[in-house]
Formats: structure tokens, sequence, C-alpha cells
């Protein structure tokens, strides 16, 4: 006799584990140079009033190397879409603590996430407007605009093909490195490169401030080595290429960006760089004159186009993991039928990221950093530590070398450069964290969940 059918739902689909090691590679750098670095060298010159602003990527690459082990220990063991979103709720509790850390960092992403696309963006029409120096403010806002929709109709398939633009744009980016390395190593002179101010290293308050607030740039623009874990969900193999992945995303950007700081140091007097707008592209023109500048600042604004696109990518799986887990609306759990890739959280992150292209860029490095130290960098490094045995049960195919100290580190990092914020970003942390609470309590008391319902999983 036959057995009778199963009137059980179907499953939903689930997005294709097809990213590998060189997609997964390709994705971290991409995010990781964007325009960052290109925009960001006369700030750090200027926050520590000379090259000792190097002390402050050396000690941002330091705490990005520490936290990537972290990230690299999480995302092994855990490897699902959302990054952040599934480790808190998992670390946490998933029907008691984790569910608050969860929709905190789910909070900020719907604030971090388009403001972190447009911010590149915004940065992309900087050297644009190097090459065509009549575009007005808002012509400028409106291709910023223009380049997140764009972004987002790209990303609008399967990740298969995603990949392939990924990885191109990648060795472009890499290839417009060495070349702005080589032609700086050429000219460079020791002398000009490491002309200190006088007291350039007296250890006082206004220099721990200064070093602050230039590793607080640093650890910026080294940010996106995580960005693998965003689309774990999606990566081939997890337990060997998102460890990887961003340990050697890690590296190679430590060595390029401390090569890029001396090439450009190195021919450039430091008070000329510290008030230059598109310092990558003045510094090409003075050894190759204006056609040196044009060729470098399109190298640049298409690292910049990729990496807004694989931010863009990750970002958008956020709200996606967290509705397919009942904790965001509905709408953003749908999901391409063909293609398998978020849609509604795809446009919702797209669009809006386009609106944010009218926020200034100055003061978005300093509120994405400050925020995500309060949601969610400090509260992995905590996590990793204090429920190691939560890990265990659940398989830990990689583990950081010497435990807990890079997690120790790491977490003592961030909190310097909270500290050394102003205090206008940190208020503004703070509020974007109470108000998210709020709603969580509001929520949570609506539908008479934790804390408001007995928990009915023991910690581990």
């Amino acid at each position: 006799m036959s057995a009778a059918p199963s009137h059980s739902a179907p499953e939903a689909p689930a997005p294709d584990r097809a990213v590998g090691l060189w997609g997964g590679l390709s994705a971290n750098i991409l995010n990781m140079v964007g325009i960052g670095p290109f925009i960001t060298i006369p700030l750090a010159l200027t926050a520590m009033g000379g090259p000792q602003a190097l002390a402050g990527w050396v000690l941002g690459a330091f705490i990005s190397l520490c936290d990537g082990f972290v990230w690299a220990e999480l995302g092994a063991a855990m490897p699902h879409s959302g990054g952040s979103y599934a480790f808190l709720r998992r670390l946490f509790g998933e029907r008691s603590l984790g569910k608050l850390f969860a929709f905190l960092f789910l909070w900020q992403t719907l604030l971090n996430g388009p403001l972190n696309v447009a911010a590149g963006a915004v940065g992309f029409t900087n050297y644009l407007s190097y090459i065509f120096p009549a575009l007005g403010h808002w012509t400028l806002v409106g291709l910023a605009a223009l380049l997140c929709l764009v972004n987002t109709a790209l990303l609008y398939r399967n990740i298969r093909s995603v990949q392939v633009i990924s990885i191109v744009t990648t060795v472009i980016v890499i290839g417009a490195f060495i070349w702005i390395i080589v032609s700086g190593a050429s000219h460079f002179d020791a002398r000009r490169a490491f002309d200190f101010p006088p007291n350039a290293f007296s250890l006082n308050a206004g220099f721990f401030a200064g070093l602050g607030s230039a590793t607080l740039i640093a650890v910026y623009d080294y940010g996106g080595y995580s960005n693998i874990c965003q689309i774990g969900g999606e990566v081939k193999t997890p337990q060997r290429v998102i460890p990887a992945s961003i340990l050697g995303a890690i590296l190679l950007i430590m060595i390029l960006y401390l090569g890029l700081n001396l090439s450009i140091m190195g021919t450039l007097p430091w008070r000329q760089i510290g008030s230059s707008t598109a310092v990558v592209a003045d510094f090409m023109h003075a050894l190759y004159g204006r056609p040196g500048g044009i060729a470098v600042a399109v190298l640049i604004m298409i690292a910049g186009w990729g990496s807004i696109y694989v931010v863009l990518l990750g970002y958008s799986r956020v709200p996606f993991a967290a509705a397919t887990e009942g904790l965001f609306f509905k709408p953003f759990a749908a999901i391409h039928p063909k293609g398998h890739f978020p849609t509604v959280s795809l446009i919702f992150m797209g669009v809006l990221s386009a609106v944010c292209c009218l926020v200034k860029l100055d003061a978005l490095i300093s509120v994405l950093i400050v925020v995500q130290t309060l949601f969610q960098y400090s509260l992995q490094c905590i996590g990793v530590i204090v429920r190691r045995n939560y890990l265990k049960s659940i398989g830990m195919p990689y583990r950081m070398p010497l435990f807990p100290l890079p997690a120790l580190l790491s977490l003592a990092g961030w909190i310097y450069i909270l500290t050394t914020s102003k205090p206008v970003y940190i208020a503004l942390g703070i509020g974007v964290f109470v108000a998210g609470s709020l709603v969580y309590i509001a929520m949570a008391w609506r539908r008479r969940e934790w804390p408001f319902a007995p928990v009915p999983e023991t910690v581990q």
C-alpha cells in the first residue's frame, strides 16, 4: 500500500550557495576600498596635524585584524544571511536578550545601510567633479542618487552573475592601487614623508584625541572585511571561505593602504595634502599632469562604484534575514521565484540610499562608526567571549588564535574610538539606541514576547 501523500506546505526557496573564495574575497575588498581611502587621507592628517597620522592607520589595521578574528569565528560557526543580526540573536538567546540585540542591530542597519551606500555615492561624485569642475552641487547630488538606483537595478539578479562583476572590479581596483603606489615610490622623499611638526609625539590629551580621530577614520576605511557574513547563507563551504576571505582581505588592504599613504606623503607636502578634496587626483596630476589626474579619478570612481555595489548587496540581506524569521515586516522576506534573491529588501535599501545622498559627507564617517560600535562591534566581542559554550555546542570550524586576546583587544579599541569621538556623535548614537529599545519594547508588549512573557528556552 502506498504512503499517503503529504499535505504540508512547501518550504520557501532558499538563496543559492554560489559564492566561492574569490567571490567572497572580492566582495570584502571592494567593500573595504570603495571611495574611503581616496578621500580620508587629508582628514587623518588634519586630525593629528602631520605625518604622525600614520599611527592611526596602523592602530586601525590592528583593531580591524583583531575584530576580523571575531567575525571569522562567528561567520564560520553561523553561516547565515544577515551577519550580525544572526550572530547576536543566537549568541544571546533567540527568545530572550538576543531578540533585543538583534532588533537593535536591525534598527541601526536601517540607518547605517543607506547612509553607507550614500557616502560612497557622494564620494564618487567628488572625483567626478574633478573631471567636470563645472558640475553644480545639486547636479552632483542627483548623479549620486542615480548611481544608487543603477546599482539596485544591477543587483536585481541571481548572485552568480553578481560574482563576475565583483571579481572584475576588484582586479581593476588592485591594479589602480599598484599604479599609484609604484608611481609614488619612484618619487618618494623620506624627508617629505616624515616631516613631523614640533612635539608631534608629545603624549598629551591632544595627541590621544587626535589619534582617536585618525583611528576612527582608518577603521572606516578598513570596514567592510565582514561583508561576506552578510551573505553567509549564499556562500559555498562557508566554514573555509568566510574566515579566509575576511582575514585575507584585511591583510591585503592593510599593505595597500600603508603603501598608498606613504606614496602620497612622500611626494606631496602633507600641508598641501590636508587641504585637498581629491587628493589622489592631485597627486597624479603632480606626477603626470591633468591627464594623469583624470585617469586615476576614473579608476577611483570604478572602485567607488564597486564598493557601493557590494555594500548594497550585503545590507539588502539584513532586513530579508530578519523578515524570514518573523522579526520584521513580512514583505521584506520576498524572494525572486527564479533568481532566488531578495527583492523587496533590495529595492527598499536602494531607494532609501538614493534619498540619503542629500546628507553631507563629512559627518557620515563618525556617525557610522559610533553607531556601529554601540550596536554591533562591541556586542559581538562580548558575545564571542561570554557565550563560548554556546559556540562549542553548535560547532566551531574556525577558532581564533590566542583566545580571548583578539576579542579583548578589539573591544578595547572600539571603546577607545568611542570615548575620543565628538559628544554630538555619541549622543546621536545613544539616541538611536534608546529609540530602538523603546520600539522593541512596544512591539514585545503588543505580541506578549520577551521580556513580557516567560522565556521558554534555557540560555546555555
